[in-house]
C-alpha cells in the first residue's frame, strides 16, 4: 500500500463505494485516516454523504471547508484539502470524480500525486455503457490519464449491477480487467464483490477479491 490511494473511474463504476470501504478498512491498521472527497462533477452517492459515519469511525473527511449548507454542491474545492496529502503520517484516500471530466480536479494537486508515496487506481464496471468492451475500458483509461497528465497503475474489477449483481459478473469483469492488463501492462489489482459471495467466488478461482459492504446506497431506494 502507498500512503496516498488515488480512486478515479468513469461514472457508475462504483468508485465512491470502494473508497469507503477502502477508507473504513484502512482504518482498522492506521492511527489516521483521511477521505478526500474530489467529486465536483456529480451531486449523486458522494463520500460526503457519510461524514458522520466516517467521523465516528475516526477518519478525517475533506471536502471543502463550509460543511453541509447550502454551499456544499458548489462545483468548487478548497486549499484545506492540501492538508492530509502533506501529512506524512496521514494514510488517505482520494475519491475522484467521474471520467476524465471528472478526474481534471487532479491537476490541483498533481505534485501531490507524482511520486513513490501515491497510487492512480481505476475502477472499471463491465456493465457499463461506456466500458463494457475491453476497447471501451482501454479508452476510458487513456482519456483519464491524458486529462490529469498521471499514470494509472492498477486496475479495480467493480462489475456490478446494482442490487442485482451476483458471482458471475465478478467473474466477467475480472476475464474482460484481466485482458485490458495483458493489452496495456497495468495490473489488476482487486476484484471487489460483496461479503456473501465471496467464498464461491473464491472457490471458483477469483484471486485478489476484496470483499464490500454497501455503505452508499440509501434505503429508499429498496422500497
Amino acid at each position: 500500500m502507498k500512503r496516498i490511494t488515488v480512486i478515479a473511474g468513469h461514472f457508475g463504476s462504483g468508485k465512491t463505494e470502494f473508497s469507503v470501504n477502502l477508507a473504513m478498512d484502512l482504518k482498522k491498521e492506521h492511527e489516521k485516516v483521511a477521505l478526500l472527497d474530489l467529486d465536483i462533477a456529480n451531486p449523486y452517492f458522494r463520500s460526503r454523504e457519510r461524514q458522520k459515519m466516517l467521523e465516528d469511525a475516526g477518519i478525517k473527511i475533506y471536502y471543502n471547508t463550509f460543511g453541509y449548507d447550502i454551499t456544499e454542491d458548489l462545483p468548487a474545492i478548497s486549499a484545506v484539502l492540501r492538508a492530509p496529502l502533506e501529512d506524512k503520517d496521514c494514510v488517505t484516500v482520494v475519491d475522484v470524480g467521474g471520467n476524465d471530466s471528472g478526474a481534471r480536479v487532479l491537476k490541483q494537486f498533481a505534485k501531490y500525486f507524482k511520486n513513490e508515496d501515491c497510487r492512480l487506481l481505476c475502477v472499471l464496471n463491465a456493465n457499463r455503457p461506456e466500458t463494457d468492451t475491453v476497447q471501451g475500458m482501454i479508452t476510458s483509461l487513456r482519456s483519464i490519464e491524458e486529462e490529469t497528465g498521471l499514470k494509472i497503475d492498477g486496475l479495480v474489477n467493480n462489475t456490478h449491477l446494482l442490487m442485482e449483481t451476483g458471482p458471475d459478473d465478478v467473474l466477467k469483469g475480472r476475464d474482460m480487467c484481466l485482458e485490458v492488463s495483458g493489452k496495456i501492462g497495468i495490473p489488476l489489482v482487486w476484484n471487489i464483490c460483496w461479503k456473501e459471495y465471496a467464498d464461491d467466488l473464491a472457490k471458483a478461482g477469483c484471486e485478489n477479491l476484496y470483499p464490500v459492504r454497501i455503505y452508499m446506497r440509501p434505503t429508499w431506494l429498496d422500497l
